[in-house]
């Protein structure tokens, strides 16, 4: 089983276990084009938990705020996995918390990777998060601040071969001591991504370090 047909697998089983329960080229002409269609800017959602810091689900080197109902819980990747190695690794970095919106309403996930130290600028670590996905296209790359914290945001286009279309995404890099963080959005389509846009823009406004 390939990377990518285990990450085109992905958006059916969000759906399945919502069923039982209830994942380019950098400014180019294409990226520009797909910043210029992207969904309007949302609304940050409303606090309804913190977390990074201990005992709130996922000890990171960044803390951000949580929408309200949205769970977050520690990822253990085992790189022995062909199948953790493929869904728990993604270029530079490796997932270390996922943050589940269906407590909410949503089918999705906000997921937090985190790379080792080293002197990859937040640019560089989308970069490569974003080529290691085969499904990838249409990045458009800015710079953002939050408080005093500057660092990058892209947003992207997704393809599925399963269900036949396409889906935004959306992530930002954080550098810190301990290596830099990305923190990504997907969804199991376009309406479920806008659905979940405010808590993704709620946790870019409140990042930190440390």
């Amino acid at each position: 089983m390939t990377r990518r047909t285990v990450r085109g697998l992905l958006p059916v089983l969000l759906a399945a276990a919502a069923l039982t329960g209830c994942s380019s080229d950098a400014d180019s002409g294409d990226g520009a084009k797909a910043e210029k269609s992207a969904a309007p800017a949302a609304k940050t959602a409303a606090k309804g938990g913190t977390v990074g810091g201990a005992g709130s689900g996922c000890e990171l080197p960044v803390t951000f705020d949580l929408a309200k109902d949205w769970k977050p819980k520690a990822v253990s990747v085992d790189p022995d996995s062909e199948v953790g190695a493929a869904l728990g690794t993604q270029g530079p970095v490796t997932m270390v918390c996922e943050i589940d919106a269906k407590p909410a309403g949503h089918i999705g996930f906000l997921r937090v990777w985190q790379g080792k130290g080293g002197s990859a600028s937040p640019r560089e670590t989308l970069e490569g998060f974003v080529k290691a996905d085969e499904n990838a296209s249409k990045a458009a790359y800015r710079q953002v601040t939050a408080g005093k914290l500057t660092f990058t945001e892209v947003s992207y286009t997704l393809h599925s071969e399963l269900m036949d279309e396409d889906r935004p995404a959306r992530a930002f890099a954080v550098p810190t001591p301990k290596g830099p963080v990305v923190v990504h959005l997907g969804g199991l389509d376009a309406d479920e991504h806008g659905g979940m846009l405010p808590a993704y823009e709620l946790a870019k406004a409140s990042v930190r370090v440390g």
